[in-house]
């Protein structure tokens, strides 16, 4: 009987905690503005990786999914907008020489660029980058363009 006892008077302690900790959480200060709907604030599009998951400002990002023979690494946004997103990085990629398990992964400085953002199929009501574009201001990997640009995933 005791122990029945403590623990209805824990239990209602807790929830009086409970209680207490959610009115004032959700108590807004005399004179302050009402905050603004969740679906009025627009937000930027996002950059689905190899596994659906939406990112934003991504520091690494694998290209090659299936193998993982080129990846984005350090990347630093300098913008991240409703249309477009820019940020510099190094593009590691497998020379796959003289087979890709036995190649070298050499580092390219490389401009990245996210483009035409359209609704995600996974979530239409999440806008997510549909293109993406590699530029090699110096060394690029054999074979690749000064400039690679790639659909992106959905």
């Amino acid at each position: 009987m005791a122990r029945s006892a403590v623990w209805t008077a824990l239990l209602l302690g807790a929830s009086t905690l409970l209680s207490a900790a959610m009115t004032t959480a959700t108590a807004a200060p005399p004179g302050s503005a009402p905050a603004r709907p969740q679906a009025a604030q627009q937000q930027a599009p996002v950059l689905v990786d190899c596994t659906f998951n939406p990112n934003v400002h991504p520091t690494d990002f694998i290209l090659a999914c299936g193998d993982g023979n080129s990846r984005l690494t350090g990347l630093s946004w300098s913008h991240w907008g409703q249309s477009s997103a820019t940020a510099e990085g190094v593009n590691v990629v497998n020379d796959c020489k003289p087979y890709c398990a036995a190649g070298t992964f050499h580092p390219y400085a490389v401009t990245v660029r996210l483009d035409r953002p359209e609704a995600w199929k996974k979530d239409p009501g999440v806008q997510r980058f549909t293109r993406m574009s590699l530029t090699y201001p110096n060394n690029r990997p054999e074979g690749y363009a000064r400039v690679m640009t790639y659909p992106l995933w959905d």
